[in-house]
């Protein structure tokens, strides 16, 4: 009898304490990860494209933009000996694309001119990053090799290279680090334009993107029982 009370009575507590949502991941996306100043080329084509369309909508097309180097702060100017190398690299390739999209682009600041300002922001994760494959990879290779296990031994090599292939384009490997590059359009203290990318970068590159106050790194941690997350 003691034992079927103390039954009904651990069922009762169990029973009555509060449910936390079940933690689920993320469906399976991708993210590009920014290695080489190739990319970063990349990043200001396709910027300055943005940019020309936001002129042509906003029927800026004969206004001058003036790319300002900004470190951290869209209010505070690159001190000397404090820029990155991203920001210097980044900041010539735009300009080299808005003049190629034949925008007019000042050299010089100027009080009529729209201001294009960009920053980035390095986070820090510490904790363990966790990487799946892309849904319906494993089935579309087990499928290939059911199918081609009786296949001349010419096509299996075949198959196999494109599946080399495949892996070389699509490898990453894991970091711990992201930046957030964001690009933004002023025109009399108003926004006309505002872009924010996310890459992965390399840890051991880091330093291109982060170094005096040309970033802000922000370093999650745990605050322990809790299991609430804050900025350090």
């Amino acid at each position: 009898m003691q034992y079927l009370l103390f039954s009904f009575a651990i069922i009762f507590l169990l029973s009555s304490c509060s449910r936390i949502p079940e933690p689920i991941g993320y469906q399976y996306s991708t993210q590009e990860k920014m290695q080489a100043v190739h990319h970063w080329n990349v990043l200001s084509r396709d910027l300055a494209n943005k940019i020309n369309n936001e002129l042509i909508r906003s029927d800026f097309l004969d206004t001058a933009v003036f790319v300002k180097e900004t470190c951290g702060s869209e209010a505070e100017p690159c001190a000397e000996n404090t820029t990155t190398d991203f920001n210097e690299g980044f900041r010539d390739l735009l300009i080299t694309e808005l003049v190629g999209f034949g925008i007019p682009t000042s050299a010089v600041a100027d009080g009529e001119a729209i201001r294009v300002d960009y920053k980035v922001q390095v986070v820090y994760h510490q904790a363990g990053r966790i990487r799946t494959v892309r849904p319906g990879l494993l089935t579309a290779l087990t499928t290939a090799v059911s199918v081609l296990r009786n296949a001349p031994a010419e096509i299996m090599a075949i198959s196999l290279a494109a599946g080399i292939d495949y892996g070389n384009t699509t490898y990453a490997k894991t970091t711990n680090l992201e930046a957030i590059i964001t690009t933004s359009m002023i025109f009399r203290n108003k926004y006309l334009f505002r872009s924010s990318d996310i890459y992965y970068i390399n840890s051991a590159d880091s330093h291109h993107y982060k170094g005096g106050r040309s970033s802000k790194e922000i370093q999650l941690t745990s605050t322990g029982e809790s299991g609430i997350w804050r900025r350090n």
